[in-house]
């Protein structure tokens, strides 16, 4: 079973999502029903914070001194049940994309995109740009059913 941790880094979050543990709780369990995810025991953080916290770990980590929309930190060596790393979103990019969508499916596509990130995936090379993508549309569509 996939679990998170999440972490509320900033009050407008609170806004947004009344509950974000029961949110994650929820968005998992169906997580854990599609069949590419039934074996999985996995755990990771989810850090909700804003993009002044943000700017300092993309600088960091990245070199970049910028805000981002999503950062992951996978945790080192993969086995098959254990924490896999943190994941850190940013309030004000999730709620600025969602003035032209939905601000739950903004947020799942960031979240999404850290997860596969933590499991291993990236997006260097066109290849792993399209199966990452793939991926994550597969899931997004489980959830939202109109991508």
């Amino acid at each position: 079973m996939i679990k998170a941790n999440v972490i509320l880094d900033n009050y407008k979050w609170k806004k947004k999502i009344n509950n974000p543990n029961n949110y994650f709780k929820k968005r998992l369990n169906k997580l854990n029903k599609m069949s590419s995810f039934k074996r999985k025991n996995f755990e990771f953080t989810v850090f909700l914070t804003n993009n002044k916290k943000m700017k300092s770990l993309n600088f960091k980590f990245r070199k970049e001194n910028k805000p981002t929309d999503v950062l992951s930190f996978p945790f080192s060596q993969l086995k098959k049940s254990e924490y896999i790393g943190d994941i850190a979103i940013s309030f004000e990019i999730v709620n600025q994309r969602s003035k032209f969508s939905n601000f739950f499916l903004e947020l799942d596509k960031m979240w999404i995109h850290g997860y596969f990130h933590l499991i291993g995936y990236d997006h260097k090379k066109i290849i792993d740009f399209k199966k990452m993508s793939k991926k994550e549309n597969s899931v997004l569509n489980y959830f939202h059913k109109t991508i």
